[in-house]
């Protein structure tokens, strides 16, 4: 395997690569409607690739407020820290944007992996596009 990096993506020059990934993980995957992954949002967002040499495995976006989103790992490179590795790009993009606090809706499943990054369950569980979801954050000035 070769080494992952995590770059910034442009939401119009890596579009296929984004959508591709994106699409594979939630919409065949997980069944989310299409018209519900792909959003206004996304043309504004600042968008991140994950990279396994040259060839794009993961993608997530931060939008201004500091919501972290669409996070997605290509199934064949799960289980080796692409996500780690995607999450952290995030997170210090974050920071250097003065964007302190930090926020995500989880799926259930997930909440182990982002409590290990520095992020709390604030809400109940909820139905986001009918998976099970909870509303975590992360504040940078909590984090030593």
């Amino acid at each position: 395997m070769n080494k992952i990096s995590v770059r910034l993506a442009d939401w119009h020059k890596d579009n296929a690569d984004i959508h591709r990934i994106r699409s594979a993980v939630f919409v065949a995957e997980q069944h989310v409607p299409p018209e519900l992954e792909f959003d206004a949002e996304d043309p504004t967002a600042v968008h991140f690739l994950a990279l396994e040499g040259d060839y794009p495995i993961g993608t997530a976006r931060l939008l201004p407020d500091g919501t972290i989103g669409r996070v997605s790992v290509l199934r064949d490179w799960r289980g080796l820290n692409v996500g780690d590795a995607l999450m952290r790009a995030v997170i210090v993009e974050a920071q250097n944007r003065d964007l302190t606090k930090q926020m995500l809706s989880a799926q259930v499943h997930a909440t182990p992996f982002y409590e290990r990054l520095g992020f709390r369950v604030v809400s109940e569980e909820f139905l986001e596009a009918g998976i099970p979801h909870v509303d975590m954050v992360r504040d940078s000035r909590e984090i030593a």
